[in-house]
């Protein structure tokens, strides 16, 4: 389990620290010239954003700031800074992204070089988590400890982060670029829908053995018009996996959009040209590429020192036959039911990974200090998961009823991982511009109405919600996706939501949700308790929600069993209808200018 030892050397990194200090000071110096008027708001907007600092709704100087966790990793010292951060400089609590990262909102624009200080004493950098950028480098949660992985993909996410930080062609894309790693082809890292995905595979050498390296794909992305990536090439080796990335880098830089922001993403270039010329460009431009001072060829240093073996393999790269597991839910007591709901087990080391559930991807300042000091208590290491949640990886089995325990009392430990309960939701209207709806209380809600119906331990079924098309609650790949709309009812606006079923990941596959229906926010609850209800009731023995679905007649065919919920009652019967969720006057569906939005 190789991942967790690259960020703590982030900050002694000969190369990197003194950059990020450069950083710093540049930012610091800006900062003075602009707040002096001697930077205009458009160049500075655009500084900003490429050192991970994004406007908020309320204006003024709250700022909302980003802070990359590289494939999710984070150590107990960042930890305990993460939550001196929440308390010195936000509103005592952070959150976790569906990307792996960590925001703080309302921090002053003032305090952001002393707070930049403070996360790269400990190795931890904003830089290019916004703006036209490479965006923070994603891995599955479970990389390093998953017996089905052909490789460990952390310290290749590392890697990849390393070598695009600061590159020169990674600083003013046509829009910013996502690069997801999965360790297999069941793509828990999400390589399916992002500008370059890459998921381990292997195929069979001239000797016979199997050789590990990797399938490319590039051009997906979410957004209000949903791409899924398409494979580059067959197998990608070791060697040539970073400079294969470049190369779709500088394709999308040549041949990206830079006067139209809302078709300037890569899959747009795809879109345009053809999948086939795109494939030429960059296979042309990798071949080209060794020209450049820049050229990553060959397995990077890093993964060398560190290792890439999979959990559970062997030294030809097969992957271990066991797959992932849950243990059986028929559980009574507290501890019973977290370890069938949050447990995985199986690594070949012997030790088991567990999931501290943080309802919304919220962790407060005494939450971040708990999870710090049970990790160096129990040796166990962290990754941030992208459905908003910390894994703990390489736990000791016999050290599992202190871990729930300590979880227990940092209020980490409710059985949530994957199943119902475990709605995931974007900042929404409570902080960022372009939301139309609140998209946190209406993921609040939901969890209120499954609690209260007895349906919140259902496994097998994801909740998440945007609270507009953007999809950064990455509503499109969840069995139930929901984006914020405005809905104009009895002459007003009212706060709505576009209900879409069936998405899902694997195998190497993406399908994109259908859309069903749209309902008053406040109908939501319910529509999911029926949704979740009859999923519970009518699947059959293991039957995933997909397969269900389509059984029941798809989306359309459930849509309408629920068309009873479409119905606007008046303002003077329900005004609670015509007021979103955390909430006290009127609904206005208006939303502002977006630095930073999906497309």
């Amino acid at each position: 389990m190789a991942l967790l030892t690259a960020p703590a050397e982030r900050s002694a990194d000969p190369e990197l620290a003194p950059a990020v200090a450069a950083d710093i000071e540049k930012f610091e110096r800006v900062l003075g010239d602009y707040l002096a008027g001697r930077v205009d708001d458009d160049a500075f907007r655009v500084f900003r954003l490429n050192n991970g600092i994004y406007g908020q709704r309320q204006g003024g100087h709250n700022q909302m700031v980003r802070i990359k966790l590289p494939g999710g990793a984070v150590t107990p010292d960042q930890l305990d800074v993460l939550a001196s951060v929440s308390d010195t400089y936000s509103r005592g609590w952070g959150h976790l992204t569906t990307r792996q990262n960590v925001q703080f909102h309302f921090v002053q624009l003032e305090r952001v070089p002393e707070l930049l200080r403070d996360l790269a004493a400990v190795g931890l950098t904003t830089r290019e988590a916004c703006g036209d950028t490479v965006r923070n480098v994603m891995a599955c949660h479970l990389a390093g400890a998953c017996p089905a992985e052909v490789l460990d993909v952390g310290p290749w996410a590392e890697a990849t982060f390393r070598h695009f930080l600061h590159h020169p062609y990674a600083q003013r894309l046509p829009r910013k670029f996502k690069i997801n790693f999965s360790g297999c082809a069941r793509d828990c890292g999400q390589a399916m829908f992002n500008d370059v995905g890459v998921v381990a595979v292997s195929r069979p050498g001239s000797d016979g053995r199997l050789e590990a390296g990797f399938r490319v794909f590039l051009g997906g992305g979410l957004g209000a018009n949903p791409h899924p990536a398409q494979v580059l090439e067959d197998f990608t080796p070791r060697d040539d996996l970073l400079v294969t990335i470049e190369a779709v880098l500088r394709t999308f830089d040549h041949d990206g959009e830079r006067n139209n922001n809302r078709r300037a993403r890569l899959k747009w270039v795809m879109d345009n040209l053809g999948v086939d010329e795109v494939r030429r460009r960059v296979l042309r431009e990798r071949t080209l590429l060794l020209a450049s001072s820049t050229w990553p060829g060959g397995v990077p240093a890093l993964v060398e020192a560190l290792g890439d073996e999979p959990a559970g393999g062997d030294a030809s790269g097969a992957p271990a036959r066991t797959p992932v597991r849950l243990v059986s839910r028929a559980a009574r007591s507290d501890y019973e039911r977290w370890r069938s709901a949050n447990v995985v087990e199986g690594a070949a080391s012997g030790t088991v990974s567990a999931i501290a559930h943080a309802p919304l991807g919220d962790l407060t300042a005494a939450q971040f200090r708990a999870l710090a000091s049970a990790i160096r208590d129990i040796g166990c290491d962290a990754v941030v998961t992208n459905r908003q949640n910390i894994a703990l990886r390489g736990v000791e089995p016999d050290r599992l009823v202190e871990l729930h325990a300590r979880l227990v009392d940092a209020g980490l430990a409710q059985p949530g991982a994957e199943l119902a309960r475990d709605v995931v939701s974007c900042p929404g209207a409570d902080t960022c511009n372009l939301a139309v709806t609140q998209s946190r209380g209406l993921a609040s809600d939901i969890g209120r109405a499954l609690e209260e119906a007895g349906l919140a331990d259902v496994e097998g079924v994801r909740v998440n919600i945007s609270g507009c098309t953007n999809s950064c609650g990455q509503h499109h790949v969840a069995d139930i996706g929901l984006h914020g709309v405005e809905r104009r009812v009895n002459g007003v606006s009212a706060p709505g939501y576009q209900l879409l079923l069936g998405g899902h990941l694997g195998d190497t596959e993406v399908v994109f949700g259908q859309r069903a229906l749209r309902l008053p926010a406040k109908a939501v609850g319910a529509a999911v308790v029926r949704i979740v209800g009859r999923y519970h009731e009518e699947r059959d023995a293991a039957e995933n929600f997909t397969s269900w679905l389509e059984r029941s007649g798809g989306a359309s065919a459930v849509a309408a069993s629920l068309s009873d919920l479409d119905e606007w009652p008046s303002r003077d019967d329900r005004p609670d209808y015509y007021i979103d969720f955390d909430e006290t006057g009127p609904f206005s569906g208006e939303v502002g200018e977006g630095e930073c939005a999906a497309s």
